[in-house]
């Protein structure tokens, strides 16, 4: 897999990162506490799981009607969504517990999402994190289906109507892993990225395989089989789910992103982004509605994006206090600190970027 270098020009961007990191961790050493989760980390992981399954069970064993059912498949996307960014998200940075059997064990809560907590850790943890915004390396910002979501990215005809149709395919997102899992990992294998990450592809296969039938066969075979609902109605509340999910994560990953202010550098002709990686970070990542209590909970402090991409494993409870650390130390070395002071002008900042990048060639 080919690689990217950070390398600063100046000696100040050095000493933004060095001064940080030292003021981040004196926080917690200050205040004698632990950079992982804590009591109310484990209390909302088991308020979210119970929304999830709790929604499920009622579908299955309970004679509701289809009113109460679509209603049940979206509290069931609001929990799958709040699952994947708030818990298993801190759970596979390793920021969940201080213990590993902890973070793996919630980690595996993507499995009961439908996807593959291996990739996840390839193409977030590795490949989003180290290049972030970086064309042809951050998956992330590749073109999705019509979404054209970097300015380096080929422009077509019908992206000029991305603005209006891309919230339509975020709802596909979570849908649309369930299969292109399977390639995604065959494409790991040939790429040899899961031999240098020294894991047993064929073995990674077959765990995906597996954990794939399972499943479909518990969210859509067990409610046919077991349901008062017919076999095309459990499919409708499947993919209401999955839709609900989809653009709740897919918006509130693209406006820590693909907003104004979020830069998309390119590596130079050998390999190399002239800024130290943290301040890297900052250039590509913008922070959100930092004070609206709800979204800090239940998005799992991803509206502290860039709090999350300088200290990933730091647990996302702790991204509303170390924040003004980062905001003070940026302003202090003269780093852009990008953050949208409410969720409605992120939406906005974040649909404007889709008109320029339907624009520019």
């Amino acid at each position: 897999m080919k690689t990217i270098q950070f390398i600063p020009e100046n000696q100040n961007e050095k000493d933004f990162s060095e001064t940080l990191k030292k003021r981040v961790n004196d926080y917690f050493k200050l205040n004698n506490i632990s950079q992982k989760g804590n009591f109310w980390m484990y209390f909302k992981a088991f308020i979210l799981l119970m929304t999830y399954i709790s929604s499920f069970l009622i579908v299955v064993f309970f004679p509701i009607g289809a009113v109460v059912g679509i209603l049940m498949a979206i509290l069931m996307g609001i929990g799958e969504a709040g699952i994947g960014m708030s818990v298993m998200h801190d759970a596979a940075h390793g920021a969940f517990s201080k213990k590993k059997w902890v973070n793996y064990f919630f980690a595996s809560t993507m499995f009961i999402l439908g996807s593959n907590v291996f990739n996840w850790k390839i193409q977030h943890n590795l490949l989003h994190h180290t290049y972030t915004n970086i064309y042809g390396f951050d998956k992330d910002i590749s073109t999705k289906a019509a979404i054209r979501l970097c300015v380096h990215a080929p422009i077509k005809k019908y992206n000029r109507f991305q603005f209006v149709y891309a919230f339509l395919l975020y709802g596909l997102m979570t849908v649309s892993k369930l299969f292109s899992d399977v390639g995604q990992l065959l494409e790991f294998n040939r790429s040899g990225i899961t031999k240098e990450q020294k894991v047993n592809g064929t073995k990674e296969i077959v765990v995906l395989v597996l954990s794939k039938l399972l499943y479909f066969a518990v969210l859509i075979v067990f409610p046919i089989l077991y349901s008062s609902f017919s076999w095309w109605q459990v499919l409708i509340g499947f993919l209401v789910m999955h839709f609900t999910a989809g653009i709740i994560m897919s918006v509130i990953f693209q406006m820590a992103h693909v907003v104004e202010g979020a830069e998309q550098p390119l590596p130079d002709k050998d390999g190399m982004i002239h800024h130290e990686w943290l301040v890297h970070q900052l250039s590509t990542t913008s922070d959100f509605a930092p004070n609206n209590f709800i979204l800090n909970w239940y998005v799992g402090g991803l509206n502290f994006q860039v709090e999350h991409h300088l200290f990933s494993s730091i647990c996302h409870i702790h991204y509303k206090n170390i924040a003004p650390i980062v905001k003070k130390t940026a302003i202090e070395f003269g780093i852009k600190y990008n953050v949208k002071p409410t969720f409605r002008v992120a939406l906005k900042s974040h649909i404007k970027r889709l008109k320029e990048l339907g624009k520019q060639n």
